[in-house]
């Protein structure tokens, strides 16, 4: 049994990420500080958890390289892409080396020091609330600290391995 949850068959997971893959989502790029410098990482799995407290939660894989920036009390910035960001989200998803990826768009700073995508839909500071360790992810739960929100609404979306 995975940590916790049921490890899924192989049918069973190859059905769950085709249905998945049915499921439209916004494009977000979440950003931190690491001893080398900005890091960052495409997801689609950033959702809303409470407005009282402002909440949010994230979703990180723990292979990947970002996972080690969710510490307790790290401060990492979301960045909702709009439509016209896909190069941000190719580069942020893997097609590009961590030190490359903020030559494309771009980038300012919040009040911690934090990169901020500007044309970005809506930036948030979070802080790490708490990690939920499950199956191969982690789940993070993070408060709001700061908002800035675009006055057009034309969100960056992916479903089915493309870009609508």
């Amino acid at each position: 049994m995975a940590e916790g949850g049921p490890t899924l068959s192989s049918p069973l997971q190859t059905g769950f990420r085709s249905a998945m893959r049915r499921l439209s989502s916004a494009v977000g790029v979440v950003t931190a500080h690491s001893p080398q410098g900005a890091v960052g990482m495409a997801a689609t799995s950033i959702t809303s958890l409470t407005m009282d407290p402002p909440t949010l939660l994230l979703c990180v894989n723990r292979s990947n390289s970002f996972h080690a920036r969710m510490a307790q009390d790290e401060l990492f910035a979301v960045n909702l892409l709009s439509d016209h960001q896909r190069d941000i989200s190719i580069a942020f998803g893997g097609a590009m080396r961590h030190e490359d990826r903020f030559t494309v768009g771009r980038w300012g700073e919040d009040d911690h020091g934090l990169p901020w995508l500007e044309e970005a839909q809506a930036n948030l500071t979070c802080r790490v609330a708490k990690l939920v360790p499950y199956g191969t992810h982690t789940v993070v739960i993070a408060g709001i600290e700061a908002v800035r929100v675009a006055e057009t609404i034309s969100p960056l979306i992916y479903q089915d391995g493309s870009y609508l």
